[in-house]
């Protein structure tokens, strides 16, 4: 396995791109901040240098490059694998009751005895996908047969137009994935949050799918409204500082976080990147700085390390509410995931709308204020 990571800015290409790289059993993920939706240049480049890679990727709200965090950007990472057979798979994604559609084509595309891992990524702008409906059509084909991670893209704290890199270039409404065959390949993961609950618990009175309605029977809008008083006025961005926890009875000790992308007066409601079951226990979450930091450091030490000492390259995906609360010391949980991973690894990744990661059984799950984390080697 070889790889180069570089990024791109204003001032051009970090180092020029390794076209002795290419090659059918060549990744390239790319995360890109959202303008270059637009400005597809430096995307031409890399697949004129690199005709034959399969090469994935997504807008974001932060450009994860090793443990820097930056806007404005491009962060590269170039895989070429010796024994890992790759091939990837989209679908289309126009509104929320098709993903699980796009999830079951994704699956059943890539789906083989010898899959081992998936790289899911999809648009996030929370109106045209559902990523937990996603993520269950992915796992009606897959289960827990293979490592499946991956996250949505973002736009910063705008959530207006996201996109996802198909064929090289970016297109909307789109997921798209990648799948590592053959037993050469060692992928790892691990999630973790680092938010503390407080307020009641409510009941989830009336839902569909990712959009909430009522909590114990009162609008949720004007409810969370309640919660976050002078700063209702910047929702939905500020709702990021204040995600929900949910569980699905009062017995369980598992707990999903769910983050708003969108609100709709008109309705008193909120849009979230994954379902709100209605049933389910829900409550407020806020941010510990210390513990969010902690959180990210758990999440490295929660891997598997792979029988190799070669390189490795780590995906690091978080969320964007991380981002806001972290502010000056969001590079802090970059750092610390760095720190907990061998020596040779190195990382990329990007800030996301939601994350997608195995539970500790294996089938995965849509997370929101999560930092995810998947690592890749060949032996």
């Amino acid at each position: 396995m070889l790889l180069q990571s570089l990024t791109y800015d204003e001032r051009g290409w970090s180092s020029a791109i390794d076209g002795e790289l290419d090659s059918e059993q060549t990744l390239v993920l790319v995360f890109g901040a959202s303008r270059f939706g637009v400005e597809p240049a430096p995307f031409e480049e890399l697949r004129s240098r690199l005709p034959k890679a399969h090469i994935l990727g997504c807008s974001t709200a932060g450009e994860i490059h090793g443990s820097r965090v930056c806007d404005g950007s491009i962060a590269v990472a170039i895989v070429r694998f010796e024994r890992v057979v790759l091939r990837t798979a989209s679908a289309t994604v126009r509104r929320p009751n098709n993903s699980f559609g796009a999830g079951l084509s994704i699956g059943r595309a890539l789906m083989t005895p010898e899959l081992r891992g998936v790289l899911v990524l999809s648009t996030g702008d929370g109106i045209g996908v559902n990523g937990s409906e996603l993520v269950h059509g992915i796992n009606e084909v897959i289960g827990g047969r293979a490592v499946v991670t991956g996250g949505l893209a973002g736009d910063g704290t705008r959530f207006e137009k996201t996109w996802v890199l198909h064929e090289g270039l970016p297109e909307r409404e789109l997921v798209v994935a990648v799948g590592l065959y053959g037993d050469n390949v060692r992928i790892g993961h691990g999630s973790k949050g680092g938010w503390d609950i407080f307020g009641l618990e409510r009941v989830v009175t009336r839902s569909e799918g990712n959009v909430l309605y009522e909590l114990d029977g009162r609008p949720a809008l004007q409810l969370y409204k309640e919660y976050l008083g002078d700063r209702a006025v910047g929702l939905p961005a500020t709702g990021l500082l204040f995600p929900l926890a949910l569980r699905s009875d009062s017995d369980s000790d598992r707990k999903l976080v769910r983050t708003i992308l969108a609100v709709d007066e008109s309705r008193q409601s909120l849009t979230f990147a994954g379902d709100i079951p209605q049933g389910t226990l829900a409550q407020l979450m806020r941010a510990n700085l210390d513990r969010l930091v902690e959180g990210a450091s758990d999440a490295a030490l929660m891997i598997e390390r792979a029988d190799s000492t070669g390189p490795a390259l780590s995906i690091a995906i978080s969320c964007v509410g991380r981002r806001l609360v972290l502010g000056e010391r969001v590079e802090e949980e970059t750092e610390a995931v760095l720190e907990g991973l061998p020596p040779h690894t190195t990382q990329i990744g990007f800030y996301s709308y939601g994350e997608i990661s195995p539970h500790v059984d294996g089938a995965c799950d849509l997370h929101n204020q999560t930092m995810t984390l998947t690592t890749i080697s060949e032996v």
